[in-house]
């Protein structure tokens, strides 16, 4: 049995070896470079390994991880993915589709989802088709992904959430240093959200049908009486418990009056109480 401190031992070396190599011209690399992006990969996959961790209560980048996904790129040959003659598809050999057995208790469940190498989906969790998570989204206990919804590159979710039908959870690998998306635990993400730059919604929120987050939109919270949004050392952050839902605000040149115009602006209508858990509360009989 390793102990805790042979473990971070392991990952620090892990760590070192990705940035050197990740800096390193392609063809300067060792030949034994795929046992370690193999062995970066698999930590992935365990969820091991994570783009984003939150620490002492502030998510943090693991920029070193990003840098592991990029190299991956950098070192996938092209080759020919295909399902049958109908069904063609050609990708990077180092991203092929994750395979999941029984054991894994995953329900994925049939008609063209894709879960790409290199994520993490843990127990528990319901994928239904079509879906897509992509490499470096970690995808916590107990959530469900619903029909053509999408967890994005490097995107941080949570325990108990439900990303709607239609929902777009942005990804990020570049640059480097980008925060990418996170979901905090028991979430409701609606159907036709975009959740994308960075954005963090704090535990519990509930992101109503058609909204919109990104890092050059402000969120008018109507309760507290103050404005959200990201700046240039922090990104946009939904509280815990937040109700957020579409809305807009006039604007005020007198072009703009003149004809009615508004622009697009999210608004926090109220915070989490009995009512509104009650009508997002996640049907356990489905998982």
């Amino acid at each position: 049995m390793k102990t805790f401190i042979t473990i971070i031992a392991e990952m620090q070396n892990l760590q070192e070896s990705i940035e050197r190599a990740f800096e390193t011209d392609l063809e300067k690399l060792p030949t034994n470079i795929f046992d370690l992006f193999e062995e970066f990969k698999a930590g992935l996959n365990a969820g091991r390994i994570r783009a984003a961790e939150k620490i002492a209560g502030s998510w943090q980048v693991n920029h070193w991880v990003k840098k592991g996904i990029l190299l991956g790129f950098r070192l996938g040959k092209l080759v020919d993915s295909s399902i049958n003659d109908n069904f063609r598809f050609f990708d990077k050999h180092t991203y092929p589709l994750k395979k999941f057995t029984v054991t894994d208790n995953v329900r994925q469940v049939p008609g063209g989802s894709s879960i790409r190498d290199g994520s993490f989906v843990a127990p528990g969790v319901v994928i239904m088709p079509p879906a897509y998570v992509n490499v470096g989204a970690y995808v916590d206990a107990k959530t469900m992904i619903d029909s053509h919804a999408l967890v994005g590159s490097c995107a941080q979710v949570g325990q108990k959430v439900h990303v709607s039908a239609a929902a777009q959870i942005g990804g990020v690998l570049e640059p480097v240093g980008a925060m990418p998306v996170i979901i905090e635990d028991n979430v409701l993400v609606g159907g036709n959200c975009g959740i994308y730059e960075g954005t963090i919604v704090g535990d519990h929120a509930v992101i109503g049908a058609g909204t919109i987050l990104t890092g050059s939109v402000a969120v008018y919270d109507l309760v507290n009486e103050t404005v959200l949004r990201k700046t240039a050392t922090s990104p946009l952050v939904i509280p815990p418990g937040a109700v957020v839902v579409p809305g807009s605000r006039p604007l005020t040149s007198a072009f703009a009056q003149q004809h009615g115009l508004s622009v697009y602006s999210p608004m926090i209508i109220k915070y989490r109480d009995a009512k509104t858990d009650a009508a997002t509360a996640l049907e356990e009989s489905l998982r």
